[in-house]
């Protein structure tokens, strides 16, 4: 292999042993260079560093053998069955080994041949004394020699990528890889007492101990999630210290006025945090906050207050909502309180740019600065749209938009604007490091007074006639309800596992239970005008009962909805059931949720039961999390963030804390253009450009 192999960079098609045809295989399991092959890392390990003599065999136990082959026999049960059964014999013992539907093996196998065989061991079938092996895996050895014998990792693999290609090709490139210098600093290495970087790499492919495999999945789950914040780092640095931000003045008039007509006052985390985004805006570095708030905690006000204080420093403000109907509610609401007070607020959605004159009167609007506060979707990040002062970039529930999508909006101006992302998905701790680590964090935890708590209860299907009995009694008092399924419609396995979809139980529930109700189907297959239409009249008291998907999710604000019904609520997360419980709540009306399941799960029936009795949407995170699993949560697909390889977001929380403790003390110190320089190197190596895209957008 010449140098130029070595380079990380190559296309997977040059290593040996891969070529085209191979290569588009790897490629579908994101594998594209010789990196992303070296860090494909095992998912579990076999340890076979021990042939067991055939006279010390246990039953029920899984075992590796080595013997001389005889009595090969082959029959056909059925079409479907095909059995070679035969004596391998050993200097202490004999035994039956047996292989199922691989009748290729009749050339391959012969009487003499020296096998070493891995199976669970059984006695064998119409015998009491000799004991059978089931063939797991098995290789054939030469007369002299020796098995192979070690701990061999197990790779995530395809039916046409096997465990035997991914071995034979990692151990290749293992071979003729020169040694891996080093990516952390030496002292970041000394004080974590890790494992030097190249040992780790071989180690965690092929160990010799199980200690080998916990220091290299130590040190290279530190590696992962030190250049990760790393990467975050350097966005929070050149936002902070190279861009220069918007230094507003104080508070004054226009901010009081506001306060002053909130028919409320803010509750101490409001306050809290409305002061922490004061602080950041009066500062010359660019705001980066992100506002963690539960459902119906009151986090808008706090956007609507840092709005207005940019446009009483002379800048415009932009609110960017997840869906159009959104937009429009949150509009009405500013306008009802902002337009009495002389603050221009526009509306730029879809249904404002569907024409072309509407869109280029808008776009005329904002780039003159006749709107003070744009609030709209994804329609603000078209390229028409141009701001003449923009001083506020405001984004609601963040993880709809990602990284990338958040960048596009700072760069609308000329400026550094401020930016402040909200979200009313509760992440623990360790999640919003993770994502959010180029963002300062607040929380608002504390419910707005008059809040009335929503009684949350779990039955069983059995009682949904008295369920829907008691939502009628509530639909007969003027109030509104929600049913939510977690199918649209169901597939062949779902009607066996008897789970009702959107449409069937809208039409049992149309067409018989609340036939003199008007009632409504809503779910994503629905266009969005059709969506927005839909909301909007069940907003208006034009709908009673709506059924839905978990499209109501992220939903419209209706005070008069009292009732949220969920079936098959053990399909469901528990941040999602919280969400949707958040739905109702809303008025001076005692709320319920409503769980239906007739799960058998343990687990899930746990799960459930915590809906009880926590209302905490933090505290149902956490428990959520280590229930179900991250999944992709931090992932690209979510955030234009990579997703982990290696490290693991529960099990490696220390590591987390550590690492980006250690990156940020890296990035504030001084003199060492050389470490950054082999730092950017791996960063660049192990992520393409993806962190400078983010910033370079």
């Amino acid at each position: 292999m010449n140098n130029y192999a070595f380079d990380l960079n190559t296309d997977i098609m040059y290593l040996k042993g891969v070529g085209p045809r191979r290569a588009a295989a790897l490629n579908h399991m994101n594998i594209f260079n010789f990196y992303d092959f070296l860090t494909h890392y095992p998912r579990a390990y076999e340890d076979e560093r021990e042939v067991t003599p055939m006279n010390k065999l246990v039953v029920d136990e899984t075992a590796i053998v080595v013997g001389h082959l005889s009595n090969i026999t082959f029959r056909e049960v059925r079409s479907n069955l095909k059995i070679i059964n035969a004596i391998l014999e050993d200097e202490t013992d004999y035994i039956q080994v047996t292989w199922f539907n691989q009748d290729y093996l009749k050339k391959k196998l012969s009487n003499g041949m020296k096998l070493l065989v891995k199976g669970k061991v059984s006695e064998a079938f119409g015998s009491n004394r000799l004991l059978s092996i089931t063939v797991q895996a098995f290789d054939i050895l030469g007369e002299e020699e020796h098995p192979n014998l070690g701990i061999f990792p197990v790779y995530p693999s395809t039916a046409t990528l096997n465990q035997k290609f991914f071995r034979t090709t990692m151990r290749g490139l293992l071979e003729r890889l020169p040694k891996m210098k080093e990516i952390l600093p030496k002292n970041i290495i000394a004080e974590h007492e890790l494992i030097p970087y190249d040992e780790a790499i071989r180690s965690i492919h092929f160990p010799q101990s199980r200690q080998d495999i916990s220091e290299a999945r130590h040190r290279l789950a530190f590696n992962e999630l030190f250049l990760i914040q790393y990467g975050l780092m350097l966005i929070k640095k050149e936002t902070q210290e190279e861009e220069l931000g918007i230094t507003h003045k104080p508070n004054g008039k226009l901010v009081q006025s506001v306060l002053e007509s909130l028919p409320f006052e803010l509750t101490g985390d409001q306050q809290n945090v409305f002061e922490e985004v004061i602080q950041d805006m009066e500062d010359s570095a660019p705001m980066r906050r992100l506002i963690q708030g539960d459902v119906g905690s009151g986090k808008t006000v706090v956007a609507m207050l840092a709005l207005v204080k940019t446009v009483e420093n002379g800048y415009q403000g932009i609110f960017m909502a997840p869906t159009e109907i959104l937009a429009v509610q949150h509009y009405e609401k500013f306008l009802k309180i902002l337009e009495p007070l002389g603050v221009r607020v526009g509306l730029l959605s879809a249904q404002v740019t569907r024409t072309k004159k509407r869109r280029e009167e808008a776009y005329e609007k904002i780039a003159n600065q006749e709107f003070d506060i744009v609030i709209g979707t994804h329609a603000l990040i078209e390229e028409g749209v141009q701001f003449k002062r923009l001083g506020l970039v405001i984004t609601d529930e963040q993880h709809r938009f990602g990284v990338v999508q958040r960048a596009k909006l700072e760069r609308k101006t000329d400026l550094s604007p401020d930016i402040l992302v909200m979200t009313a998905t509760p992440i623990p701790r360790t999640m919003t490091l993770t994502v959010y680590g180029d963002l300062d964090v607040s929380q608002i935890k504390e419910l707005p007074p008059g809040r009335k708590p929503i009684q949350t209860v779990v039955r069983h299907k059995a009682g949904r006639k008295q369920i829907y009995n008691f939502v009628r009694k509530e639909l007969a008092a003027g109030r509104q309800a929600y049913v939510v399924c977690p199918l649209i419609e169901r597939s062949e396995s779902e009607k066996l596992q008897q789970v009702s979809s959107a449409e069937e139980i809208f039409e049992e529930l149309s067409k018989k239970t609340f036939k003199d109700f008007n009632c409504a189907l809503l779910h994503g297959k629905l266009k969005p005008k059709e969506k927005d239409e839909i909301m909007e009249d069940f907003r208006n008291n034009r709908i009673n009962l709506l059924v839905s998907t978990t499209v109501v999710e992220v939903g419209v604000d209706v005070p008069n909805a009292s009732v949220m019904v969920i079936e098959h609520a053990e399909r469901f997360g528990l941040a999602t059931l919280h969400q949707l419980r958040g739905r109702v709540g809303r008025g001076s009306e005692k709320s319920y949720c409503i769980l239906i399941s007739d799960t058998k799960s343990d687990i899930s029936k746990a799960r459930l039961e915590i809906m009880e009795t926590v209302s905490d949407g933090f505290k149902l995170a956490e428990e959520d999390l280590q229930l179900r699993g991250p999944g992709q949560f931090f992932g690209e697909a979510q955030h234009g963030l990579p997703d982990l390889k290696i490290a693991d977001i529960f099990r490696d929380v220390d590591i987390l804390i550590k690492a980006r403790n250690a990156a940020e003390a890296f990035v504030q110190k001084e003199n060492n253009a050389d470490e950054i320089t082999l730092l950017n190197e791996s960063l660049s190596t192990a992520y393409g450009n993806k962190f400078k895209q983010i910033v370079d957008i």
